[in-house]
């Protein structure tokens, strides 16, 4: 008889869920060891292609503004010039692009350090609280990094905060998707589930 009253409590279906323990699951499912070289890859990356690009356009044009006072006048003068330049706009790319590359795969890796820090911190609970401080952390370590002024370091905080919230979101989206509860999904399902029961 204990029995069968036992498992009608444990099937009801009206029953709030049980509170979510704290989760070693990793973030979308890859483990921070992978996690972490691959983000600091794909930062490196893209940086290095920004810098690159950026880099040899101001190359170029510095070159062009360092020789309009001596143009050349004939044609292997032009062949010269235009070799030099292409020349400078290599050597300027390429060396924007370690500088950018360094720089972006750095603060990556910052990120997702203290990500997996503040998880750890509050026992294991993985959500968009800890990406949210991962972003304000590492926008304010560049800010006092570069010195920015008070109106600038401001408007850095907001960007990242949006991008730690973003991500964050999305990082829960995938996680619930793959069946894994979170402590704040289940606070909100309980909230409404015993404000249901008091209007009944």
């Amino acid at each position: 008889m204990a029995e069968s009253v036992s498992s009608a409590i444990i099937k009801d279906p009206d029953a709030p869920p049980p509170v979510s323990a704290p989760t070693t699951a990793p973030r979308l499912s890859i483990p921070f060891g992978i996690r972490l070289p691959a983000a600091i890859t794909t930062s490196c990356v893209i940086g290095g292609y920004l810098g690159l690009t950026h880099g040899s356009q101001m190359a170029g044009f510095r070159f062009r503004a360092e020789n309009s006072h001596r143009l050349p006048t004939t044609s292997t003068g032009w062949y010269m010039y235009h070799k030099s330049k292409n020349y400078h706009m290599a050597f300027g790319g390429i060396k924007e692009a370690f500088k950018m590359g360094g720089k972006l795969g750095f603060w990556a890796a910052g990120f997702f350090v203290v990500e997996e820090a503040v998880d750890e911190v509050r026992g294991g609970r993985r959500d968009f609280l800890s990406t949210v401080v991962a972003g304000l952390g590492v926008t304010g370590g560049f800010s006092a990094w570069n010195r920015f002024p008070l109106i600038t370091a401001a408007r850095s905080a907001k960007v990242g905060l949006i991008t730690g919230l973003a991500f964050g979101l999305v990082q829960d989206a995938v996680s619930l998707a793959k069946g894994r509860r979170l402590a704040y999904v289940d606070f909100i399902l309980r909230r409404n589930r015993s404000r249901e029961a008091l209007e009944s």
